[in-house]
């Protein structure tokens, strides 16, 4: 079993910033088997979409709203992926998910509700 413990949504005013944190864990975890770690976000009324994923070779790919604006990074000594927010607009309030593909298989955080607002 893999489990996902994600961390730091919380309210922001405009123009400010959140760092997101996302731990994986559990008995048949391995991070060399860990292939792409990444952020998703669900607003309301909203289908989930892309935040920004990164490869075991540290590329990353940002969806087109928060390019500029937020960057994702993972430590893999401590099973981490972070996700640095910066210059936070009122449309990046959602319900943030982790997620982390292991052994080919997709396992999903239960995620962090990020507000902007003032």
């Amino acid at each position: 079993q893999v489990q996902l413990a994600e961390s730091g949504g919380g309210l922001v005013q405009p123009g400010g910033s959140l760092r997101l944190s996302c731990t994986a864990s559990g008995t048949s975890f391995n991070i060399d088997r860990v292939n792409v770690m990444g952020w998703y976000r669900q607003a309301p009324g909203k289908d989930r979409e892309l935040v920004a994923r990164i490869n075991t070779f540290r590329l990353a790919t940002y969806g087109d709203s928060v390019k500029g604006r937020f960057t994702i990074s993972r430590d893999n000594a401590l099973n981490t992926v972070y996700l640095q927010m910066n210059s936070q607009k009122a449309d990046d309030t959602a319900v943030y998910y982790c997620k982390v593909e292991h052994s080919g298989m997709n396992y999903w955080g239960k995620g962090t509700l990020v507000t902007v607002s003032s």
